[in-house]
């Protein structure tokens, strides 16, 4: 179980410094031009490094995680990264929890309980 808690954390911290590094570097590169200057600025930004260690991070945990774990269970719980770059969106730039995203959070948590539980019940059923 620890493994479980860990694996996915691990999982959700890569995905989420994947994804909040993107949109820092997409703001630092600003404007958007198709140019040699552009990807220069791109590459000369910290945070698309902290993209790449982030992605880089998410494979090698998500290949670890998927050797021990049943398949349904680990791609639901994949998704909580969603609801922790939600959290840090509204830290980091502000924007707003909406009842949208609220409710999509939860569906996700209660998505992830239901594939747990059902895995579990199947694990302890006789065959």
């Amino acid at each position: 179980m620890l493994f479980y808690v860990l694996g996915f954390t691990v999982l959700m911290v890569f995905d989420t410094l994947a994804q909040i590094s993107f949109k820092l570097a997409a703001i630092h590169a600003m404007p958007l031009q198709a140019d040699l200057s552009w990807i220069v600025r791109v590459f000369s930004h910290p945070w698309i490094y902290g993209a790449l260690i982030g992605y880089l991070g998410s494979f090698f945990t998500w290949i670890t995680l998927l050797r021990r774990v049943p398949i349904g269970p680990a791609f639901a719980a994949s998704y909580l990264e969603v609801i922790s770059i939600l959290i840090c969106s509204v830290w980091l730039f502000h924007e707003p929890i909406t009842a949208a995203r609220a409710g999509g959070a939860v569906m996700i948590v209660l998505g992830i309980v239901c594939l747990a539980k059902a895995e579990s019940d199947l694990a302890s059923s006789p065959d």
